[in-house]
C-alpha cells in the first residue's frame, strides 16, 4: 500500500513515517526543501517537491496513493482561516480524483465547538475532506505533552510556567509519538465511513499535577501559576506576536479555561494511549531541560 504524508518532518509526521516504513508500507511525502527528507528518500520514499497548497504539487503527490495523512501546519498569516480550509478542499478534490481510499485528518480536542480559535478551524478542515471523500477519520488528540517544552525557559529562570488556566482543572494529555502510532494503525486499517477518534493519553492531568511530576523528574521545585487571560495575551503581543495570531489564540486559551476545549469523544480503550506524562518528562523534558 502507498501512503501519503503531507508534513513529514514534524513531531507527528516524522514518527508516523518511521512507523509506516517499519511496517513495510510505501510512502510519498510532500516537502518544500527535499534536503530535509533526504534520509527518507534514501530509504525509498518518493519525495514530491513543492507546497501543500499548490494543486499541481498535490496532483503529483497523490498519484498511486491508497491512503493519506493530512496535517494542517500552523503557517499563520492574516488569511490563515481561509487558507487552511481552501487548501484542504483542494487536497480533498485531488484525493477524490486520484481514488484515495482512506484519509486520516489530524484535528484536535475541542474542534466540535465554536470559538476555539485555530482548533475550531480544524473542524472546517475535517468538513472539507468529508464533503469529497467517503472514508475519512478525524483524529482529535488532546493537549500535547510537547507543549511543555515551550515552558522550559521560565521553568529555568523562575521555577514555574504561566498560563491562563485553572491550576486544578484536569484534561487529557498525549505524546505526539502516540498520535503517530494511532495514525499509522488507522492508515493501515480497513475501516470505512466518516469517523472520529479521540487520542487522550493514559489519564487526565491538571497543571498542578504536572508541576508535581516535573518537580520529581527535574529534581527541583517546579510550580504552575494561573494568570489572567488578558495578561497572557499582552505577553504575546510584547513578544512580537502579530495581533491576528493573538486573536486566534484568545479563543483557544479561553476554551482551555471555560470548558470549550473538552473532548467530544469519551475516554475509552480506543482513545487511551500508553505514554504517561512521567515517562515523557523523563525521556524528553529532562534531557531538553538539562541540555
Amino acid at each position: 500500500m502507498t501512503i501519503l504524508i503531507n508534513t513529514p518532518n514534524g513531531n507527528i509526521g516524522r514518527p508516523l513515517a518511521e512507523a509506516l516504513l517499519a511496517a513495510g508500507e510505501s510512502l510519498v511525502v510532500i516537502q518544500r526543501d527535499p534536503s530535509k527528507v533526504a534520509d527518507l528518500a534514501a530509504r525509498g520514499v518518493r519525495v514530491v517537491t513543492g507546497s501543500i497548497d499548490d494543486a499541481a504539487t498535490l496532483e503529483r503527490a497523490y498519484q498511486g496513493v491508497h491512503a493519506a495523512f493530512w496535517l494542517t501546519p500552523p503557517t499563520y498569516s492574516p488569511d490563515f482561516a481561509a487558507w487552511s480550509s481552501n487548501t484542504a478542499k483542494t487536497a480533498a478534490a485531488v484525493a477524490a480524483k486520484a481514488g484515495v481510499t482512506r484519509t486520516v485528518v489530524l484535528s484536535s480536542v475541542g474542534a466540535q465547538n465554536d470559538g476555539n480559535g485555530p482548533v475550531t478551524l480544524l473542524r472546517h478542515v475535517e468538513d472539507a475532506f468529508r464533503e469529497r471523500l467517503s472514508n475519512v477519520l478525524a483524529l482529535r488528540p488532546a493537549y500535547f505533552m510537547e507543549n511543555f517544552l515551550g515552558n522550559l525557559g521560565t521553568i529555568r529562570s523562575d521555577g514555574a510556567w504561566y498560563m491562563p488556566q485553572p491550576a486544578d482543572t484536569k484534561m487529557p494529555m498525549v505524546a505526539a509519538r502516540d498520535i503517530a502510532q494511532v495514525a499509522a494503525e488507522e492508515l493501515r486499517g480497513t475501516w470505512s465511513g466518516h469517523r472520529y477518534r479521540g487520542v487522550h493519553g493514559p489519564r487526565d492531568l491538571s497543571m498542578s499535577e504536572a508541576a508535581d511530576i516535573l518537580t520529581r523528574v527535574l529534581e527541583r521545585k517546579v510550580g504552575f501559576v494561573s494568570v489572567p487571560l488578558e495578561g497572557a495575551l499582552d505577553e504575546m503581543r510584547g513578544a512580537g506576536v502579530p495581533d491576528f495570531v493573538v486573536g486566534l489564540y484568545r479563543g483557544l486559551l479561553e476554551g482551555l479555561g471555560n470548558g470549550r476545549m473538552v473532548p467530544a469523544e469519551p475516554r475509552s480503550a480506543e482513545t487511551t494511549t500508553p505514554t504517561s506524562f512521567e515517562t515523557f518528562a523523563r525521556e524528553v523534558i529532562r534531557p531538553a531541560f538539562s541540555g
